[in-house]
């Protein structure tokens, strides 16, 4: 049997008789003269070599025959509706990947909710998201390694596009029994007498809070660098010295066993930006990301309608 033979104009309507048990009413639901229904049943039961209706008086029923082609028809234009969904969903963009590379405080502090909200609206897209130092998010987004970058000024960025992503402020955890537990606000040059907890050397974090050292003159007596802000707390907890981390509450804080210090240092503010690569080449779906996550980037990445 020759699979080319069949058509999906056919089968559809094969499905319309079926239903309405009729070929002069499936005609008129396919769109099709009665004439050239009738034909495209004939020939559809002759290349199939068997009777697929009974026709009587009052219109037609299904042979065994025409049972199991019934089925099988109604499968096949089932198929094809899903795929022309899905390959419109393409078509529009709302389905696809986009890959994601953020620094640590953005990953800790920002991005789950807002990924979340996204992902609410756009459960089509799936995100691949990976924690990267500032420095090499920048990297991978000039080098194609990731479709978005998010990361801590001042990091150099030429070459790529920029927006402001959030506003972040920073402070310190101490413990509870801390002498500056006592406080709710302290300066940093009244913390630097203190032994500290730090990310990594390479984070924009650690090098921002050792620019703020140099330029207050004063020694960072640094004990321990750990990897992520939660081994920072751990490490604050257990008495080792006191951290920087992004803003906490208090009862976030005391959740956690330590007093969070707001820290009254212009150091202490930062921007979070967003990076992609050239606005005139992103696929729809790392348009719509990066214009659901800041609001400079909905307005320079148009998504098409």
């Amino acid at each position: 049997m020759n699979v080319a033979r069949f058509d999906l104009i056919t089968l559809s309507l094969f499905v319309d008789v079926a239903r309405t048990g009729s070929i002069t009413r499936g005609a008129q639901q396919a769109n099709l003269a009665l004439a050239a229904a009738s034909k495209r049943i004939s020939d559809l039961e002759a290349h199939l070599g068997t009777v697929l209706l009974y026709r009587h008086a009052n219109g037609v029923t299904l042979t065994d025959a025409g049972n199991a082609c019934f089925q099988h028809a109604l499968g096949i234009i089932q198929d094809v509706e899903r795929m022309s969904g899905v390959m419109s969903d393409y078509a529009s963009g709302i389905r696809g990947q986009v890959r994601i590379w953020a620094n640590t405080s953005a990953i800790t502090q920002f991005l789950p909710d807002d990924l979340h909200a996204f992902m609410q609206a756009h459960a089509g897209v799936r995100i691949d998201i990976e924690e990267r130092n500032s420095g090499d998010v920048v990297a991978g987004i000039r080098e194609n390694r990731t479709d978005i970058g998010i990361f801590a000024d001042p990091t150099p960025a030429e070459g790529i596009a920029v927006f402001t992503y959030r506003k972040q402020k920073l402070g310190l955890v101490v413990p509870k029994n801390h002498p500056l537990a006592a406080h709710k606000q302290v300066s940093l040059s009244d913390a630097l007498d203190y032994d500290f907890v730090s990310l990594a050397e390479a984070t924009s974090l650690t090098e921002r809070l050792h620019a703020a050292c140099s330029r207050l003159q004063k020694p960072l007596k640094l004990r321990a660098q750990v990897r992520s802000f939660d081994a920072v707390c751990r490490m604050v907890k257990a008495g080792v010295g006191i951290g920087v981390v992004p803003f906490l509450t208090q009862a976030e804080a005391r959740s956690l066993g330590l007093h969070f210090l707001r820290v009254d240092d212009a150091w202490a503010e930062r921007t979070l930006l967003l990076a992609v690569r050239d606005v005139r080449a992103l696929p729809v779906p790392v348009r719509l990301l990066a214009s659901s996550l800041s609001a400079a980037a909905a307005r320079a990445l148009v998504v098409p309608a």
